[in-house]
């Protein structure tokens, strides 16, 4: 798609994801690949449910601005480092939810590095799941304001993982992705819907 096209479908899926309460404050930052080695992204600071194409601009595959005076989220590298790792990834998404900020210390504390999904139907909604009882693996990687030791972490941990569908940052929030945007807002709606799950099951007898 071309960059027009691409930074409206940005625009939307903040307004959606704000909507659901997903992206409070300024939080959170969305990117759609372009041709050419180049990422559409959200600029740094901006409310996400009140987006517009003016909100959106290009980096280099480095995650550097092509015009100059436009800044993008400091986390553009854990954007630009998914498409450099996965050639299949057309857009990334980032939320700030209650309910991943809350499970991820919660596994912190228990010392866990990771949340395994299964047995819920909702599993199929990502590619190559075909049933229930499959397992999705979602890493959950320490917080860090270095980000390219934090993207190599990433990387290291989404290695080990079949069907890599997203991860999250401990007490910071959860990116996931797909082939184009539309697909990954399923993608994130669907885990979003099913680490709330995870955290009410914590909170089960």
């Amino acid at each position: 798609m071309d960059f027009p096209t691409l930074a409206q479908a940005l625009v939307d899926a903040g307004r959606f994801l704000s909507s659901q309460g997903w992206a409070p404050a300024t939080s959170g930052n969305y990117s759609a690949r372009l041709a050419d080695n180049q990422v559409a992204i959200t600029r740094s600071g901006r409310p996400k449910g009140r987006l517009t194409t003016d909100d959106i601009m290009v980096v280099d595959g480095a995650g550097q601005p092509l015009t100059p005076g436009q800044r993008s989220s400091a986390e553009t590298q854990l954007h630009t480092r998914l498409y450099q790792q996965f050639p299949a990834v057309g857009a990334v998404l980032h939320t700030h939810s209650v309910e991943c900020v809350a499970l991820s210390r919660w596994y912190q504390r228990q010392g866990q590095d990771s949340l395994i999904l299964t047995n819920y139907e909702l599993l199929k909604a990502f590619p190559g799941i075909t049933s229930h009882a499959m397992e999705v693996v979602i890493p959950i990687v320490a917080n860090s304001q270095d980000m390219p030791a934090l993207a190599d972490e990433v990387l290291t941990q989404l290695a080990h993982v079949p069907y890599p569908v997203g991860y999250m940052i401990a007490g910071h929030g959860l990116y996931s992705w797909g082939a184009t945007v539309a697909q990954a807002l399923i993608a994130t709606e669907a885990l979003e819907v099913l680490v709330s799950c995870a955290l009410r099951e914590t909170r089960l007898p």
